[in-house]
């Protein structure tokens, strides 16, 4: 059974006392239980569709058996009612509780976008399920993505959302000098700078059809490993796998701003790709991914393959160099920024410490840092 909803927003919460008696009383606990039941599925009887709606969605914010009732049916009310619903003056928060059960749906959701009592909370909430045609027609709508940054945020971050439109979108923000709130926001605005924006259009641009591939790539790949590459053990160096090499040419044909997308949405092996990538811009978002987690930071920060620019971030990252793996793979490789990599030594172990010292591996400057940093410990 699905969790109760929690209490709506004030300018989503039904006012009981504005329903007709009829409603009020299939609202009341003490209520007839086979009228209260019909109530639940949006089938009252006496009831207009607007209303009987609102008593469907009033009974679902509800934590018994029959608000679980309740927030089934909205996910799939009777079409008479729904039309008819949608026909009326329906409350914005009937109108929030059913958006996004139809987000997929380009003919009601439609219906739902063009209500005159929607609120852009709710847009913004069915942005987040929306399919590409949904997303497709809420964004067409550029004066209500600048009054409600948050729908832009939801696009965004909905892997069904065209990534011309998302350059659109991303493009409109920065001009109107909007901060949003999504990982890697900085890196969006960089990417498509200098770039040429599509216009909006029926047809998928070739941009939209390779991230699309990307995304049916990474959902039917059900290799376990967390990286596209592996170390060669003749040459000792990385080599694409095997059964990643049309994952990695599929990124490798995405534009910049597509790459930073991807790195932001996709899984760990987008993300690592992303951290190989020639572009900074790119580096930059895969390493504030939110879905970036210790053990990559880990694998990462030992890759003797991984840039400064990235390895300096991990540095100056508080959460990640709580790790002592971390720490010790920062200070072991060379690539690391000596200012950074000479801080973290005093965290070290003696024993760790000890090998660094004679190790051939690390950096000339970070041994003398702890030979200097040992010789103090043994005074």
């Amino acid at each position: 059974m699905s969790e109760p909803q929690a209490s709506p927003p004030d300018q989503f919460t039904i006012d009981v006392t504005t329903l007709s008696p009829v409603a009020q009383k299939l609202l009341d606990p003490a209520g007839p239980p086979p009228l209260r039941n019909l109530a639940a599925r949006a089938i009252a009887p006496g009831l207009k569709p607007n209303e009987a709606l609102s008593v469907c969605v009033v009974i679902s914010l509800g934590n018994d058996a029959l608000a679980e009732t309740a927030r089934t049916s909205l996910a799939k009310l009777p079409m008479p009612v729904l039309n008819g619903a949608l026909a009326s003056d329906l409350h914005p928060g009937a109108l929030h509780a059913i958006a996004p059960f139809y987000a997929t749906n380009p003919e009601i959701a439609q219906r739902v976008i063009m209500h005159p009592r929607l609120h852009d909370l709710t847009v913004a909430e069915l942005a987040k399920h929306a399919s590409e045609a949904v997303a497709e027609l809420i964004s067409t709508n550029e004066e209500r993505l600048l009054r409600c940054g948050e729908i832009i945020e939801n696009l965004y971050m909905n892997k069904a959302t065209r990534m011309s439109t998302a350059d659109r979108m991303i493009e409109l923000a920065a001009r109107n000098n909007m901060t949003l709130n999504i990982p890697g926001f900085a890196q969006a605005v960089a990417a498509i700078q200098g770039e040429l924006i599509a216009e909006p259009s029926e047809d998928r641009t070739y941009d939209d059809v390779i991230f699309a591939k990307a995304e049916e790539i990474a959902a039917s790949d059900k290799t376990t490993d967390e990286d596209t590459h592996e170390i060669d053990e003749e040459t000792g160096e990385e080599k694409v796998k095997e059964t990643q090499v049309q994952r990695v040419l599929t990124f490798q044909e995405m534009n910049t701003s597509a790459k930073v997308r991807r790195a932001l949405l996709g899984d760990s092996k987008d993300r690592m790709l992303a951290i190989r990538d020639p572009n900074p811009i790119v580096r930059e978002a895969a390493i504030k991914a939110p879905g970036m987690n210790e053990n990559e930071v880990t694998r990462i920060s030992a890759n003797r393959n991984t840039s400064e620019d990235v390895l300096r971030i991990i540095a100056s990252d508080r959460d990640w160099t709580r790790a002592y793996q971390v720490k010790l793979n920062l200070v072991s490789n060379p690539r690391t920024p000596f200012v950074f990599g000479s801080r973290l030594v005093s965290f070290m172990r003696e024993s760790d410490l000890k090998k660094l010292e004679k190790s051939r591996d690390v950096s000339g400057a970070i041994q003398n840092a702890v030979k200097q940093h040992l010789s103090r410990k043994n005074k």
